[in-house]
């Protein structure tokens, strides 16, 4: 864990030193981004970041394993971490879901060989998705400015120390091991990135890739927070891009 957040503080580091260079673009300033001159200039240093390291990983990792391994991998990764929306399914006082959560995350750890399979789902175990910062919207606390994160992207002043709390819920906080726990960590890094690589033409040819990346993030995350239930004035118009399969 302190290794983590050490990486982090150089990143923020690196990123803030070019936020005096950033420029903003014409018009009215998004009241939702206070912070936009370093949120760009964070995007920036991550899109380069992207651009020249992971995105090729990814795109090489796709051409090379086969549907079959990549969505296995995907499971294993996606129950490995999933006692973080068990306990927020609780936290939330979801108790239907977080005791139908625990059955899912049993029957393919044990029955799913460490998740690799998901038998839970065809036996009617939906998967739910929880984080604690859902779990602070939904006793009201409010998003905050938008932050781009160095490394880990988009996120909210109230969500980004949520992800803190979280990794108290994550099995590979307690991994000793440091080639096992930076291997989890490269794995989760690639599944991620190839799971988003359909996303990257509309991103590319956005006008200002930024600010599609943002509006797109904030519709998104509202949408989670409230369970879909978003009121008729502030659901998305034809005109604005619909929410990507996964968070970018």
């Amino acid at each position: 864990m302190k290794r983590n957040i050490v990486s982090f503080l150089v990143a923020v580091a690196v990123a803030l030193q070019l936020a005096g260079c950033a420029t903003l673009p014409s018009g009215t300033p998004d009241p939702r981004d206070r912070f936009e001159r370093a949120n760009r200039s964070i995007y920036k240093f991550n899109s380069a970041l992207d651009h020249a390291v992971v995105r090729p990983v990814a795109r090489a990792y796709v051409k090379v394993t086969p549907q079959p391994v990549r969505r296995s991998v995907s499971n294993f990764l996606s129950n490995f971490e999933y006692p973080v929306t068990i306990v927020n399914d609780f936290l939330q006082g979801k108790g239907r879901d977080g005791f139908s959560d625990i059955a899912r995350f049993g029957v393919n750890t044990v029955i799913g060989i460490g998740g690799l399979f998901d038998p839970a789902s065809h036996w009617g175990l939906d998967k739910h998705d929880e984080d604690f910062g859902q779990t602070l919207g939904k006793w009201g606390v409010p998003s905050g400015p938008y932050l781009m994160l160095p490394l880990l992207g988009p996120s909210t002043v109230r969500d980004a120390p949520a992800k803190l709390v979280d990794r108290v819920a994550t099995p590979d906080t307690y991994i000793n091991d440091l080639t096992l726990s930076l291997g989890l960590g490269a794995a989760k890094i690639v599944d991620t990135r190839a799971g988003l690589l359909n996303a990257d033409q509309m991103i590319d040819n956005a006008y200002d890739p930024y600010a599609f990346v943002r509006n797109t993030w904030l519709q998104r995350r509202e949408f989670k927070v409230r369970d879909g239930k978003v009121p008729a004035a502030e659901e998305p118009t034809s005109d604005e891009p619909a929410p990507p399969a996964h968070e970018p």
